[in-house]
């Protein structure tokens, strides 16, 4: 079965993707094997109608662009970020406590912390080294074995463990990583494993950027494994979505999918939603393949449509009351417009009428999310590129359980519903 297949590939994506640096390597890779052009942006460009190109910034942003044959006066955007929540080294990660060597974390994001305890963890991210000839390099490291663990406290020793007892994360949250370890050299440990995985010898460890993950790979959950349970579903699910639609479309209309760092902290960086990565990228396209003036370009970017697309909450059976009774997406029941009157999404009726009509033209049906009016109300993308850049633009994703845990769960038709939805608003004409 198709959907099978392209099953198999987003558990193998999400599996090879433990970092944002990672995920936006294997999505180049991807697009390379299909035909994409690698530019630099510290090079000039030389784009002709009917290319497809791509490009990254600090190998954990990524933008594809297929460029149409014909005048470029439109484009279709499809927006996701690459970063999930989670817990990241310190510079100064190693410390001792009763014999053990632990590992010092910064929480990344809002992440949910309980479910981190008694998992079998791996390390992975960018580490910059200096090579002997005094040239620095960054690359990527993933150990994907257990290395570490942050074991729970008995229950014996906390009796009000399972009555909502809060966590410090400075304290209680360092992983276990190595016994007798008071005098263990981390850097002396990353150099071998790049040996290992790089064949690098004779180098130092200059700076890293590392972040721990859970190694129980992704899964079919359910009798008729109607479920995908995996880490980094929020927000890799709608990176490997997108490209699979921008994959899978005919070519013919000029398509862009741009997959932001930092969405879980605010975006607030050169490659994040709310710095200049996509703004740069277009009116580098638009001096190429139009006049290059201020006016085409605002032209362009306001006959183009966005669909931002980050997962969406689903109704948990067992918390129904923290839905709104009218807005309780399933499981498996097609992809979610999200609103909210504050502009915590971009959704607006004009772009939410837009994709209803896809939705009915490739016959997948479609949810809508607002949140409780007594609750607080998260934000994607959307809202900030649509600020940015002017877009008219729209909020959608597919409906998960258990977002920011490290482990989260969607349903496996879903995947199939928002590829087809994406892919006909890359190819249909006159939108």
């Amino acid at each position: 079965m198709p959907q099978d297949a392209r099953l198999e590939r987003l558990l193998d994506f999400l599996r090879r993707s433990p970092t944002p640096w990672h995920a936006t390597a294997n999505m180049a890779e991807r697009l390379e094997a299909e035909g994409f052009r690698r530019l630099e942006e510290t090079e000039a460009w030389r784009l002709s109608p009917g290319e497809r190109v791509y490009v990254t910034r600090n190998d954990s942003s990524i933008i594809a662009l297929q460029l149409p044959s014909e005048p470029l006066d439109a484009l279709r955007m499809i927006g996701a970020h690459t970063d999930s929540p989670g817990l990241r080294l310190k510079p100064h990660a190693p410390q001792t406590s009763a014999g053990w060597l632990q590992l010092g974390v910064e929480v990344y994001g809002g992440a949910l912390l309980a479910p981190w305890f008694d998992r079998d963890l791996g390390l992975a991210g960018r580490v910059h080294v200096r090579h002997a000839d005094g040239r620095l390099e960054g690359v990527l490291l993933n150990v994907e074995r257990p290395l570490a663990i942050v074991p729970s406290l008995a229950i014996h020793l906390d009796r009000e463990a399972n009555n909502g007892r809060a966590m410090n994360a400075q304290t209680e949250m360092p992983p276990v990583f190595l016994q007798g370890g008071e005098n263990a050299d981390l850097d002396r440990l990353l150099r071998g494993w790049l040996a290992e995985q790089h064949d690098l010898e004779d180098v130092e460890v200059i700076d890293f950027e590392l972040a721990l993950y859970d190694v129980q790979p992704p899964s079919r959950v359910g009798v008729g494994g109607e479920l995908i349970a995996s880490a980094r579903l929020d927000n890799l699910l709608s990176c490997f979505i997108g490209l699979e639609a921008l994959l899978e479309s005919d070519g013919r209309q000029g398509a862009v999918l741009v997959a932001n760092d930092h969405e879980e902290v605010g975006s607030a960086s050169a490659c994040g939603a709310q710095g200049p990565f996509l703004v740069d990228v277009l009116r580098r396209v638009n001096a190429q393949l139009s006049d290059g003036t201020e006016e085409s370009f605002i032209r362009l970017v306001q006959a183009s449509r966005m669909i931002s697309c980050d997962n969406a909450h689903a109704l948990h059976p067992n918390f129904r009351d923290k839905h709104d009774a009218a807005h309780g997406p399933a499981l498996n029941g097609g992809p979610v417009i999200k609103v909210n009157a504050n502009q915590r999404y971009a959704t607006n009726s004009a772009t939410s009428a837009l994709f209803r009509e896809l939705c009915r033209q490739v016959d997948v049906p479609v949810q809508t999310f607002v949140t409780r009016a007594d609750m607080g109300c998260g934000s994607t993308i959307g809202p900030i590129t649509a600020t940015e850049l002017g877009v008219p633009t729209l909020d959608v994703g597919v409906p998960q359980w258990a977002m920011h845990s490290i482990r989260e769960t969607s349903g496996a038709r879903d995947v199939e519903y928002l590829t087809r939805v994406l892919t006909a608003f890359i190819e249909r004409e006159g939108l």
